[in-house]
């Protein structure tokens, strides 16, 4: 995990140079590559794409700022700031408090910061400190959730009713009837609510005698884990048990193998890309999950907040959907193979093998 409410300015230092960039892809020394010489001179004498510019800081506001979820996200940041010379700082509330986000939002105001992301959990929460940030010529970003009647420049984000729509036809096409369960860390917040309600919409518009129950988890992993299993025990003849964030996906892969409920005609599903969550796939006590690539929620998040700034902000922003793809049996093991800064298991900095085909 990342460590948490603590300014990056140190690790990433100056800004890194053309040859420094080259040498950080090829994973080593420059020149103890052979080839690669001219290529190097030449990328060194180019002039540099920006300007000579100030280390702008931007300040990540957070919901749950150590929920495993968001280390991806967080690589996504450092790696767009180390690309454009800025630094940031990730900061926010552990548990979903609302008031201590705005306290991080007022103090990130305080302090002058260059621009300020902020997951817009609740729906009116952030509307006055967002705009006392404008009105002081800090941008505004919204990242991983979103909302109305705010006025944040941009969402970057997956669009997050859709998903849930996505989620409840996979859901009908699993269960033929009964009770399921939609499982969801904090009920009513932005991130996650829009989902179960898609994915209650697109149960109802399949005709289908199917009943979604909505049970609140929790914001922390022990909890989910703890009431997912409580859940099932009390409700043995569940049809199916599925969930809208992280952290209550990895529990109900938890419960499934526990009980051995695939095996009894369960099903289940639900969001992100935790370690335990792709093994529950390979391992079949899952049936999907989906990807919503927090990895770019942080970087492009970063690359608006800079191109805003140095352009004095004529260029942007720009609404970002990071997409939505679902994780089976049969495309889980690239993941659980992979080890990288842009699915969140691995620290290092590498490029991986590109793809032998591209086709959908």
């Amino acid at each position: 995990m990342i460590e948490n409410n603590v300014s990056n300015d140190a690790s990433v230092g100056p800004r890194a140079s053309r040859r420094d960039l080259l040498a950080a892809m090829v994973g080593g020394s420059v020149a103890a590559v052979a080839g690669l010489p001219s290529l190097v001179e030449a990328a060194t004498n180019m002039e540099g794409a920006f300007p000579d510019h100030p280390s702008w800081k931007f300040v990540f506001v957070n919901h749950v700022t150590t929920n495993p979820f968001f280390v991806p996200t967080q690589y996504g940041i450092a790696d767009a700031c180390a690309l454009l010379g800025c630094s940031y700082q990730w900061t926010g509330s552990q548990t979903s408090v609302a008031s201590e986000m705005v306290n991080a939002i007022n103090t990130a105001i305080t302090a002058k910061a260059d621009a300020i992301a902020v997951c817009l959990v609740d729906q009116h929460a952030f509307n006055a400190p967002v705009e006392r940030a404008l009105a002081a010529g800090i941008p505004v970003f919204a990242y991983n959730a979103d909302t109305t009647g705010n006025k944040r420049l941009a969402y970057i984000g997956q669009d997050l009713y859709q998903a849930g729509k996505s989620l409840g036809e996979r859901i009908v096409s699993l269960v033929d009837e009964g009770d399921v369960a939609g499982f969801i860390a904090t009920p009513g917040q932005l991130n996650i609510q829009p989902r179960m309600d898609g994915a209650r919409d697109a149960i109802k518009a399949s005709g289908k005698k199917i009943t979604l129950a909505e049970i609140a988890t929790g914001p922390t992993i022990n909890e989910e884990v703890t009431r997912v299993d409580a859940y099932y025990t009390g409700h043995p003849n569940v049809k199916g048990m599925f969930a809208v964030d992280a952290g209550s996906t990895l529990s109900v892969g938890k419960t499934m193998q526990k009980y051995g409920l695939h095996a009894k005609g369960i099903r289940a599903g639900g969001f992100d890309l935790l370690p335990q969550t792709l093994d529950a796939i390979s391992e079949g006590h899952l049936d999907f999950t989906i990807d919503q690539q927090p990895y770019l929620q942080g970087f492009y998040t970063v690359m608006e907040m800079f191109l805003f700034i140095a352009s004095g902000g004529l260029t942007g922003p720009s609404e970002i959907n990071t997409g939505l793809k679902f994780v089976t049996k049969d495309s889980v093991e690239a993941y659980r193979k992979t080890k990288s800064r842009f699915e969140g298991n691995s620290s290092d900095k590498a490029f991986l093998e590109r793809p032998k085909s591209i086709a959908g």
